[in-house]
């Protein structure tokens, strides 16, 4: 353990793992501290730098009265990776360690890298739960609060399975500072981040407990599909996942996290709250000829086709004409040459006999009466 001084406030932080591994953040529940994961630490710090630290008001860290808030118990994760000359680093948060995390992806992006939000929720509902447990615990009623919260967090079965697992955690709600505790609950009640999430880019991944009554899969179902891109898987376990599906969960973050990266954003995938209308119209404008070219040259073939269809028309239309001279120039040499010969058989009409008769008899007339006057001379 070693002591941090942030201006004039302690926190407890743990750093381990290879030096030069990629960075990776934890962030505990409500009511326990960084011993939460211990778990992972041997699959995690083969493969990362490991930043672990007692959030505000738990553990060996700072715990004057609050209220706290979300955004200040987020403004102590990016503090510490200051002081320690981090920049960027992946994170992984449970229960409130999420909600702290969902802050830190909507209003400081560029300093995570890949995200895990485990049993955790947006908005937590009534705010009456979170007013009862706050009394308890400025009472100093913390032991009263251990049983109730460990039915929560495990189930009935592993509590019998596992009573070792089950002592430590409960040892580690007893210990937390009351004022601290009930601080926290105080930021819990006052967040509503269920907007805010439509604004993240990162890579996501959110683990859900089939059996959580604290934060129930429906709670991360709607931060998955608020979260462009985020993947979500269920495991058999209630609230502290990581402790009671030990294996399953540690195999499902380190997959995650090593895993290649995800292209970079389009600018269409910009965050909501930092997204300017403008770029947004030139975009679409943009867009709009790739998306109509399509059909300018759709309308050309057809134009084609119609007038391909036209040409073929006329041709076949100008090839039957001359067709049909020809065959009628054909049949009608035959037909003329017929009707002569008919015409040279058959013989004259009755009409013409007649005046073939009229005028052998006038020319029989003038025959005999010209040489009578020759006779009388």
């Amino acid at each position: 353990m070693a002591g941090m001084k942030i201006g004039e406030e302690t926190f407890n932080v743990e750093v381990e793992g290879p030096e030069g591994a990629p960075c990776l953040l934890l962030s505990n529940s409500l009511g326990t501290n960084l011993h939460m994961w211990d778990g992972q630490m041997p699959a995690l710090t083969q493969r990362f730098r490991v930043i672990r630290y007692d959030s505000r008001g738990h553990g060996g860290s700072v715990a004057a009265d609050g209220p706290y808030s979300i955004e200040q118990l987020a403004n102590d994760a990016l503090h510490i990776l200051d002081a320690l000359g981090i920049q960027k680093a992946h994170y992984m948060g449970l229960s409130m360690g999420g909600m702290v995390g969902m802050w830190l992806l909507t209003h400081n992006r560029e300093r995570i890298g890949k995200a895990v939000l485990c049993n955790t929720g947006a908005f937590m509902g009534s705010p009456d739960i979170w007013n009862t447990r706050i009394r308890e615990a400025r009472a100093g009623r913390m032991d009263g609060l251990v049983p109730q919260t460990i039915d929560r967090w495990f189930t009935r079965d592993f509590q019998e399975r596992s009573p070792d697992a089950v002592k430590r955690i409960a040892a580690m709600v007893k210990s937390t500072p009351p004022l601290g505790y009930a601080s926290c609950c105080a930021a819990i009640r006052d967040m509503d981040q269920r907007e805010a999430l439509r604004s993240i880019t990162n890579p996501v991944l959110v683990i859900v407990g089939q059996h959580d009554p604290a934060t129930p899969p429906s709670m991360g179902g709607l931060i998955a599909a608020s979260i462009k891109g985020a993947r979500l898987i269920d495991i058999d376990a209630a609230h502290l996942s990581n402790i009671e599906a030990e294996a399953a969960f540690t195999r499902a973050v380190v997959s995650f996290l090593t895993a290649p990266e995800r292209a970079a954003p389009a600018p269409d995938e910009a965050p909501v709250s930092k997204a300017k209308p403008a770029p947004a119209r030139k975009t679409a404008a943009k867009k709009a000829p790739a998306k109509k070219a399509p059909a300018k040259k759709a309308a050309k073939k057809v134009a084609a086709k119609k007038a391909a269809k036209k040409v073929a028309k006329k041709a076949a239309k100008k090839t039957a004409a001359k067709k049909s001279a020809k065959a009628s120039k054909k049949t009608a040499k035959p037909a003329a040459k017929k009707v002569a010969k008919k015409s040279a058989k058959k013989p004259a009409p009755k009409a013409a006999k007649k005046a073939g008769k009229k005028t052998a008899k006038k020319a029989t007339k003038k025959a005999a009466k010209k040489p009578a006057k020759k006779s009388r001379r």
